[in-house]
Order: structure tokens, then sequence, then C-alpha cells
């Protein structure tokens, strides 16, 4: 969910200047959630920071930054009837320019996140610009706005968060639900012994590894990683999964197919002495309840979103076992001008 961070690289690589639109802090009921990031370019934007006349303000805020220059600004945006907006909460945005001539800078901060390092910044009033630096410890994505009278400081932590998915079968289904995953932050290993059915062109994210021993890749994953078996035999699917019940740090463990192969494999699990308890670790059928479509895209649909629920309740246990620091109040604030 970084994809503005290489194409920030490349736009100024191409001697374009660029403005980094990022939520910072939120009060009430909001469209995004802090560390959300626009990138906004002369002639186009991407990513969001939750749509509608919040995000148009801050489109105008930022080409206006665009194209007079100046220091990183701070805005704050009630979520109100004034602005044509239900939400009812408050925003606090930080603005800023990036300029060409840090081009290089940038593509080694894409390279250290694509090899799986962590980002920090820090930016505070007054500063020309954010000071970022490469850490060896991801943590996932974070951000924190504090506030001393009428000085700020917002830091935050862009990482390559943990969201392993190895995805076993490059079939119709495969194919569905690895478009489905990548845009949502996967880092996705796709899996399958026939080297001619990948697509030429993956999408970001995503490795294709054309293997005749697939339970090598599911040693080789590391710890919490989400584990989607979905080749074309049965017999390769249960070799599979017998490797994945050999690790017992795995996040989810999901096998394509009915109940009655759901049945078939526990018999033959408990036939090799699987503890019946551990026969729970597999979910079988896969995806949300209440969809019904066989179709590949539908199936992919309701994958994802079945390991968003699993993904969010695994991230909710981690923060209340290890809570982050509350913002000071940000009542002071002043409204943007």
């Amino acid at each position: 969910m970084n994809s503005w961070l290489p194409a920030l690289a490349e736009t100024l690589t191409r001697g374009q200047a660029a403005v980094l639109v990022t939520v910072v802090h939120t009060v009430g009921s909001t469209p995004r959630e802090a560390g959300a990031t626009m990138l906004v370019g002369a002639a186009a934007s991407l990513g969001s920071i939750g749509g509608g006349q919040l995000e148009w303000l801050a489109s105008g805020a930022a080409r206006a930054l665009l194209e007079v220059g100046g220091p990183p600004r701070l805005l704050r945006i009630a979520l109100g009837p004034s602005l044509g907006q239900c939400c009812g909460g408050i925003v606090w945005l930080v603005i800023e320019r990036i300029d060409p001539p840090e081009a290089a800078a940038w593509q080694a901060r894409a390279a250290s996140l694509a090899a799986g390092q962590a980002l920090q910044r820090r930016i505070a009033e007054g500063d020309p610009a954010s000071v970022w630096q490469a850490i060896a410890h991801p943590g996932g994505n974070k951000a924190l706005l504090q506030v001393r009278g009428a000085r700020w400081t917002f830091t935050q932590q862009i990482g390559a968060d943990a969201f392993p998915v190895l995805i076993f079968g490059a079939g119709h289904v495969g194919t569905a639900t690895v478009h489905a995953l990548a845009p949502l932050g996967a880092r996705i290993t796709w899996v399958d012994g026939r080297d001619d059915i990948f697509p030429a062109s993956l999408p970001p994210g995503v490795e294709a590894v054309a293997t005749d021993t697939p339970t090598s890749e599911v040693r080789a994953a590391p710890p919490g990683s989400y584990f989607l078996v979905m080749t074309h035999s049965h017999t390769l699917d249960f070799s599979i999964c017998e490797a994945i019940f050999e690790r017992h740090d795995f996040a989810w463990f999901g096998l394509i197919g009915s109940a009655s192969k759901r049945a078939s494999f526990n018999r033959q699990f408990t036939a090799r002495g699987l503890p019946p308890l551990r026969l729970a670790d597999l979910t079988c059928p896969i995806g949300i309840a209440g969809i019904r479509s066989k179709h590949p895209a539908a199936i992919a649909a309701s994958v994802a979103a079945q390991l968003l629920q699993i993904r969010e309740a695994r991230a909710a246990i981690r923060h209340a076992a290890h809570p982050g620091p509350d913002a000071p109040p940000l009542s002071s604030m002043p409204r943007p001008q």
C-alpha cells in the first residue's frame, strides 16, 4: 500500500516535482487513518486520503504548493456540513513539496523498502523538509502527531508491513486471487510447477516461482505467512498441506475445495497421526460466508476479504497487547488559512 513511494522516485527522476499529502492525525469518524498518503503531481495523483471534498481541498492546496513552493504545511479540516461531508470527524494533513534534486535519495528509500527495511520520517513546525532514515526492524506503518503549544512534530514509520502470502497454483482462481491481494499490500510468492503459466507482467510485490518442489517454498516462508493452496491436483494440494502442517508459526492456512474435500483430507491426516486439534488450523472451504458464486473473480474477492478480516483481527490483538502512545490534544491547532 506504499506504491506512492516508488512512484515518487520515478517522478523525481523525470525531473518533475511532486507533493506528498499525508494524514497525520484524525479525531472522530474520518474516511482514512493516520499515515494514509496521496502523491500529487502536476498532471495526476496517486493514492487517496479519503476522496470527496477533503481530497479536493487537499489536492488544491498541494497544487498551489507545487506551483509556488514553500515549506511544509499543516492543515486542519473538519468534515462537517460546511464542507459537504457528513463524516463529522476532523483530519490533520501535512503537505510537503519534494523536488527533483532529491531523486537519488528517494530511489534509495524505495530500494530499502523493497528490501524489507522500514523508513522513519520526522518533520516539525519550521523544518524545510522531512528527515528520513532507513531502519532494519520493520514493524508496519505508524504515525503520531504531537503538539506543544503552537509547535507540532510528526513522526511516521513506513514499513513493508508483514503480510507475506504464498499462493500455490496459477490457474484461473490463483491468478484472480493474486490480482485481488496485490493492491492490498500483500507480498506474494506465487508458486506453480509450470513455468509457462505465469503472465509476462506481474503486479508490484508479486514474485513468481516455478518449481517442482513447492514444499521447499513452504519451509522457506517467513513466520506469520498466509498460505493459500489451490493447485490443479488434489495429490499436490495434500502434499503442500502436509508441509504446512509441519509448521506452527503461520498466520493462516486455506485450501480451496468443498466440504467433501475437507472431510477427505481430514480422514487422511488423521490416519497419518495428525492431532485432531491441528485440523482446525486448516480453513476449507475458503472465503467469507454468503458468497455462493464460483466465478474466479468472486472467489478471489471473497478470499481477499477473509484474509483482510484475519489480518485486522491479528493487528487488533497485537495493539491490545502493546498499545502505542496517544497523541496530545490538538484543540489548540490553528485552522488552515
